[in-house]
């Protein structure tokens, strides 16, 4: 049924066939009168009648785009028998665009745009370079499930919003399958909040984590898939753009932010294309990375992330970047936007935007910063340190890690409501946390790309984790989180294979951070935190060395960390020259 709205023609309930028979709904939009129209594709699990996509329809027919929105299989109005996400947007998303690309009023060029899912989507099919496909513009989206989206890239399970999600997404599920239109009892159990909802503390902790798959068996059974499938491998990989990214060709414009659960999205994606694997440079790539958390900035009213307002300059809108960029590769316009440099970022306490040519920055320095202490680095009062040299023959630091009394989340990069900003000073007072402390910077200190920790620690547990975090401590004593991270024992030498450890015998463990732009100024203190828990951004480690989402006990852990001679545990930052 095609429907004039101002303007604006409006097919809607459009069934468009899948290479297996499927097919999947979508409305289109497009000016009315005749003519062809370069058109744009955004494709979403989430309804597409009541998300933004519709909203952005209005917009890109104004300015001479068809637009397809489209859901995504077994969601809505589309056909299929069960919900797996990810699994078939890769050829599903090939499908949908060379159909649109072969209708009457489109022009045959095609570009995708969206934001989270809808982004994802757009790193699935990027793979399989759709010939009809001319540009692309994901915003905080992932390019590896398994390492941003389910599980980290230390290892642990994205635990404190994967079943809240999972539950959130299963109402039409329910609805397909002629259940009651309630979903079960324990959405009681979820915390009312923006956004997607984290679970409350006593669901939280709830075990084994494989209980809740069993609630979630009829409605959303990809889940107890996800908890059976720790490690990484081939069971994930048709889901990893990493793995392809030497097979993209067309161009895309990675848009991020630095407190995103998808941050690695863009960052990888926009770095891992370009290189393509080692072979010849893709010269049409562009990266923005601003200082965001997850869904919002869209169309932000602020510049804020948590207790942070970054001022007024961080609170843009990206309609008119993605229209330079669409109308540059959808109809051939010189918007100038490929003259200028392919990488801008936001640089926090500056609080500016910066224009870049690639990604690492090549002028970039990587510091260690090297943990000290004399064996009491225990809370925001102990004695530890951090600075440029080297250890000594120094005490190691120890702490007992209670899985039953986890170190509680606070902000950044995750879909616990909120992200972003908050003082972690709560956090830094427990005696479960190692505080690194420096001296007050004489001179401003520029920490911009990948971060990374070298820990040398022992555990009495034959599995465990270590978390580490990166702060800046203000004269007022504010505790600013910049960057944190977590490695799993069992994952420390590969993803791949699980390898426990022996009880009291010290291992070199590497805790990556992802990235950030951060100028700490003078007067203010580096921290790194260092701890075995970030609960419930993730699951915790039970210390058993057992399998965790069927675990039922949960034993506590001495660790050790240290800092001397042979073992210089240390933060590498990417300090940048001024």
């Amino acid at each position: 049924m095609a429907d004039q709205i101002e303007g604006v023609t409006v097919d809607e309930n459009v069934m468009i066939p899948m290479r297996d028979g499927v097919s999947l709904q979508a409305d289109v939009y497009r000016p009315s009168g005749p003519g062809k129209f370069p058109t744009l594709v955004s494709r979403t699990p989430y309804g597409r009648q009541g998300l933004g996509p519709l909203v952005m329809a209005d917009y890109w027919t104004s300015h001479g785009y068809a637009v397809v929105t489209q859901d995504t299989r077994a969601r809505f109005g589309s056909e299929g028998d069960v919900y797996e996400p990810h699994v078939n947007e890769a050829v599903d998303g090939y499908d949908t665009i060379e159909w649109a690309a072969a209708q009457p009023w489109s022009t045959g060029s095609v570009g995708t745009y969206g934001q989270s899912y809808l982004a994802a989507v757009q790193y699935m099919v990027a793979g399989e370079s759709p010939p009809s496909l001319k540009a692309q513009m994901p915003v905080s989206g992932s390019t590896d499930f398994k390492q941003s989206w389910i599980y980290h890239s230390g290892g642990a399970f994205e635990h404190g919003w994967m079943a809240a999600y999972a539950t959130s997404k299963a109402r039409d599920t329910a609805r397909r399958l002629g259940l009651d239109p309630d979903l079960p009892d324990f959405e009681s159990e979820l915390a009312q909040a923006d956004g997607f909802r984290p679970l409350l503390d006593h669901s939280a902790r709830e075990m084994p984590m494989t209980a809740w798959a069993d609630r979630l068996s009829t409605i959303a059974p990809y889940f107890a898939d996800y908890l059976a499938n720790p490690d990484d491998g081939p069971h994930w990989w048709n889901i990893n753009l990493r793995r392809r990214f030497h097979e993209v060709n067309q161009p895309m414009y990675h848009v991020g932010s630095w407190y995103d659960i998808f941050e690695e999205g863009a960052l990888e994606g926009f770095s891992g294309i370009t290189a393509r694997g080692g072979e010849k440079a893709r010269p049409n790539q562009k990266l923005l990375m601003g200082p965001w958390g997850h869904i919002g900035y869209t169309v932000p009213t602020t510049g804020g992330c948590g207790d942070l307002d970054f001022g007024p300059n961080a609170a843009i809108e990206l309609k008119e970047e993605q229209l330079r960029w669409f109308d540059y590769w959808l109809k051939g316009e010189d918007t100038g936007i490929m003259d200028d440099p392919p990488v801008r970022i936001f640089v926090m306490g500056d609080n500016v935007w910066r224009e870049e040519h690639e990604w690492p920055l090549a002028r970039t320095v990587y510091t260690p910063w090297y943990l000290h202490s004399d064996g009491s680095a225990n809370t925001l009062d102990g004695d530890g340190t951090l600075n440029p040299e080297a250890p000594g023959n120094e005490r190691p630091d120890t702490f007992v890690y209670d899985p039953d009394d986890p170190v509680p989340t606070l902000g950044g990069n995750n879909l616990i409501t909120p992200p972003g900003v908050f003082d972690q000073t709560p956090a830094e007072q427990r005696g479960d946390v190692l505080c690194y402390t420096s001296e007050p910077l004489a001179e401003e200190l520029e920490v911009t790309g990948p971060i990374s920790v070298t820990l040398w620690a022992t555990s009495s547990a034959i599995d465990t984790d270590f978390t580490a975090k990166l702060c800046d401590v203000r004269p007022d004593g504010y505790v600013q989180n910049i960057q944190d991270g977590i490695i799993r024992a069992r994952y420390r030498n590969s993803l791949l294979e699980q390898e426990m450890m022996t009880p009291g015998q010290s291992y070199e463990f590497t805790i990556d951070l992802w990235a950030t732009s951060h100028v700490f100024k003078p007067g203010h203190r580096i921290r790194v935190d260092i701890s075995s828990s970030n609960f419930p951004h993730f699951d915790r480690n039970p210390n058993t060395g057992r399998p965790i989402h069927t675990e039922t006990e949960l034993v506590p852990a001495r660790q050790t960390v240290f800092h001397d001679v042979n073992r210089p545990s240390c933060i590498t930052l990417p300090v940048i020259p001024r």
